[in-house]
């Protein structure tokens, strides 16, 4: 399995995926996920893949050599858009070839896709592409995208990009956070992983790092976010759990004194029962006086 998550700023894209393709007892394999089509000047277009993996290495080449009918490649595509349909035919290829095969052996045609970038003339746009080959965009309201093993790392992407604009460090540093919470609760997820921050007009490949288990800062914010998640939790008080007496005395405190008197002053054996017709007694005793 793997995780992948791209992140769409006024300033830029956050790109950052793992290796990790089998993780058995005894079989750890690792590919890489990201790819980058890049022509200085021009455009820099990023595409992570989860699911199948040779449904996505396959997806990769026919892009790489696709031209559609009018000419249109990845290459020349005129917009973000153009181009992610050109991604989202080459996913369609690849199921009418391989499918129906796939199915033969109880193989599902499983494969999600990232894709985002910036192609001269316009802003950077970023897009999640189906196993169908549909795919929808980011927007202000939900400006990441995650496929792969996503639930662990999407708390903390929610908080930190929530009602805030942040920087592209800050977004690198919480996707890197994110990832750190999925590889300590799966183990389908491993290292190395790659990093791409591109700042929007660059259209050239400018930071990007492959982060292995001794990247040094990788290593401090795994370490840091743990210590200090411990810490604020050790900050937050405990539950208090009343006595059954104290909930009593917090349920009654409404009624006339006299009652709640009576009522506190009962044995706890048998309250319930006792509280009940006590205040049964005195919805009874109130209905008769008003008469």
């Amino acid at each position: 399995m793997t995780y992948c998550v791209a992140m769409r700023l006024k300033t830029g894209l956050v790109f950052l995926s793992d290796s990790r393709t089998n993780a058995g007892v005894d079989h750890v394999s690792t590919f890489r996920k990201m790819s980058v089509f890049e022509n200085s000047g021009d455009r820099l277009l990023v595409m992570m893949t989860a699911g199948n993996l040779s449904i996505s290495q396959s997806i990769k080449q026919i892009i790489s050599e696709h031209v559609n009918p009018d000419g249109k490649t990845i290459w020349n595509a005129e917009s973000m858009f153009e181009a992610a349909q050109i991604v989202g035919a080459a996913i369609r290829s690849v199921y009418e070839r391989d499918a129906s095969a796939l199915q033969n052996f109880g193989i599902d045609f499983n494969v999600g896709v990232i894709f985002g970038g910036q192609i001269k003339g316009e802003r950077c746009r970023l897009f999640q592409i189906y196993s169908a080959g549909n795919f929808i965009e980011a927007h202000d309201e939900n400006p990441y995208f995650q496929i792969g093993e996503s639930k662990y790392g999407k708390p903390i992407i929610d908080r930190v990009l929530a009602g805030s604009e942040i920087t592209l460090d800050q977004a690198a540093k919480c996707a890197l956070i994110s990832m750190d919470s999925t590889l300590r609760s799966n183990l389908s997820v491993g290292l190395p992983l790659d990093l791409l921050v591109y700042e929007s007009e660059q259209l050239a490949l400018t930071r990007f790092v492959t982060i292995d288990s001794k990247n040094e800062y990788f290593k401090s914010i795994s370490s840091g976010w743990s210590s200090r998640l411990r810490e604020v939790f050790d900050e937050i008080e405990d539950p208090v759990w009343y006595t059954t007496a104290t909930i009593a005395e917090l349920a009654l405190a409404p009624l006339k004194p006299d009652l709640r008197q009576a009522l506190v002053s009962m044995p706890k054996a048998g309250f319930r029962d006792k509280t009940m017709a006590a205040l049964q007694t005195l919805a009874q005793s109130e209905a008769t006086a008003q008469k």
